[in-house]
């Protein structure tokens, strides 16, 4: 059976098969670098799908705070509501950033796999 020729972060050999028509395998072909790379980084730019969950935890506090505040007489009733007019502008913000970054990855992976489908037509059906 025959391994990948491409070489480990810890110096060893990889041991993946080969993708047809090359001594390397998915991760360490060379053609393969820039899209490696991009897919690679996207971690660090995600940040965790839990932040803005949480942030719209913390809005949803503050709007039953203020509506508690609202019905025991320690806020204006006029303040509450444009107040949570604003947060829900913040609100907004919120879920249109998250729309787009979803959009964003999505069409980074489609980019991906249409560059994978070209490559794969390039070395034909039998990867020659």
């Amino acid at each position: 059976m025959d391994y990948c020729a491409g070489i480990r972060a810890d110096g060893g050999r990889c041991q993946a098969r080969p993708m047809r028509g090359s001594q390397f395998c998915l991760n360490h072909d060379p053609e393969r670098a820039e899209i490696n790379r991009r897919n690679s980084s996207k971690g660090g730019r995600r940040g965790g799908r839990g932040r803005p969950s949480a942030e719209l935890r913390r809005l949803q506090a503050v709007f039953e705070q203020w509506a508690e505040d609202v019905k025991e007489g320690e806020l204006p009733r006029a303040d509450a509501a444009v107040m949570c007019q604003l947060l829900n502008g913040a609100r907004a913000c919120i879920r249109d950033a998250i729309h787009a970054k979803e959009v964003e990855e999505l069409t980074q992976r489609l980019e991906a796999l249409e560059e994978a489908l070209d490559m794969q037509d390039r070395r034909g059906p039998y990867g020659a």
